[in-house]
């Protein structure tokens, strides 16, 4: 392997001709190497013109009339849609990417938000299959690393209900699926390690022992393929800013099987923040609640149309792939952009005490690696941003490189080891300047 080899793979790429859909100009010319693609994506080259025709023709010469009829952009759904129907058509959109159903998606609120509610309706329809919290099931069941606002909600959520939260090693969740769990409750691919659960097999061991399972998909959707009807999961939520490249704080979307949302309907169910979008008549005004049909229920207040136009044009770069293997070719080369950067790694840096937490195994690997240093992971990566090699740090020891297959390189790979090993054999990441924590890390 050589720099020369990296360079011959990007021209031969099928993916490369999707970094164009990027705004990396600015980052090419300051030398910078985006490798945090899995905490927020890179702005999408439409998205300025985009949200400022939302702004200055929309809302500026629209003004209100354009919830009822906006000008669409180009593609499936051009000509006027109206902003009121947003969190549904870009649901649509992201339906594909995580094999669910057209109408099964809806986009609102953040992903701690939309949790909130889905994870209320798990526990409410698995709860309600026994006849109360203390004969039956009263656990919701998850994994120890999880990350934390999961655990904060479900902590929340478990003590408002009656049930409690249990906690354990990711090894040690078949062992606990037993009669008293209500709720599995998983992300996807793990925040710090970047293992991937294996979603339909621990999926079915949970449906065998009773339980739902609710998945959190924020570093799955857009880079992993995910199948939900296929693995007939039961709820799942997502993040709108990290490989759907939605833009900083970007709306979240949530989804929940077609048999649940069946059992909503029937029993008139209510998620616990029903707002008035989420009635089945809104402009209806009236006092009291009925909730929407489906997942228009899980809709609370006004949808914000800024961040919903950017959004939408996050996942349309994610779509764009279809014409060049979609998902399916996404997988590909991240596994060979994540396999090339720990070979490099451990080839380069095998004596600089950086150990591999990431799993090898390709089917239990996302879109990231992430090496861990007893002492030195946030100096490090502060080094590195000073270079240029933008990736972040996750305490208490990670090192977290995220490798979004749109945009990412294989000479960017090349380059950002170079720059580590740089980092590490002079010990640069030693200056004081790098031991100095930001306010986000």
């Amino acid at each position: 392997m050589t720099r020369d080899w990296c360079l011959a793979r990007d021209a031969a790429d099928p993916l490369a001709p999707l970094r164009a859909l990027f705004a990396m100009a600015r980052a090419d010319a300051d030398g910078v190497i985006y490798l945090d693609g899995n905490s927020l994506g890179a702005l999408p080259a439409a998205t300025p013109a985009r949200v400022a025709t939302v702004v200055e023709d929309e809302w500026g010469a629209g003004l209100i009339r354009s919830w009822n009829s906006a000008p669409r952009p180009g593609g499936p759904n051009q000509g006027p849609a109206g902003w009121i129907n947003l969190p549904q058509i870009i649901g649509d959109k992201i339906a594909p990417l995580i094999g669910a159903r057209a109408g099964g998606v809806v986009v609102a609120d953040s992903t701690s938000v939309n949790l909130y509610k889905i994870l209320t309706a798990a526990m409410v329809i698995a709860v309600a299959r026994t006849a109360s919290p203390s004969s039956g099931r009263f656990r919701v069941l998850s994994e120890r690393s999880n990350f934390p606002t999961d655990l904060y909600i479900a902590d929340t959520l478990a003590r408002e209900h009656g049930c409690e939260l249990v906690l354990a090693d990711t090894d040690d969740l078949p062992a606990l699926l037993d009669s008293r769990v209500a709720v599995l409750m998983l992300t996807h691919v793990n925040y710090r390690t970047g293992r991937m659960h294996r979603m339909a097999e621990i999926t079915a061991a949970a449906h065998d022992a009773g339980s739902l399972v609710v998945w959190d998909l924020a570093h799955s959707a857009g880079a992993v393929p995910v199948d939900l009807m296929g693995a007939d999961a039961d709820f799942a939520v997502g993040c709108g800013y990290k490989y759907l490249n939605g833009g900083p704080g970007a709306p979240a979307f949530a989804w929940a099987h077609p048999r649940h949302t069946a059992w909503m309907d029937t029993h008139d169910w209510r998620q616990p923040l029903a707002g008035w979008l989420g009635h089945a008549a809104p402009f209806a005004f009236t006092p009291d609640y009925r909730p929407g049909a489906g997942m228009s229920r899980f809709i609370c207040g006004t949808p914000p149309m800024l961040s919903l136009a950017a959004l939408e044009c996050g996942v349309d770069t994610v779509l764009a792939a279809d014409s060049y293997g979609g998902m399916a070719a996404i997988r590909q080369k991240s596994l060979a952009l994540t396999d090339l950067f720990i070979a490099l790694v451990e080839t380069r840096c095998g004596n600089q005490g950086l150990t591999l937490v990431t799993p090898r195994d390709a089917a239990d690997r996302g879109s990231q690696v992430s090496f861990a240093h007893d002492t030195g992971g946030y100096p490090i990566m502060q080094a590195l941003i000073a270079r240029g090699v933008i990736g972040d740090f996750r305490a208490p020891d990670i090192l977290r490189f995220g490798f979004t297959p749109l945009y990412t390189r294989y000479v960017d790979v090349w380059d950002a080891v170079a720059h580590l090993e740089q980092v590490m054999t002079t010990g640069e990441w030693r200056e004081p300047r790098f031991a100095v924590r930001a306010a986000v890390t």
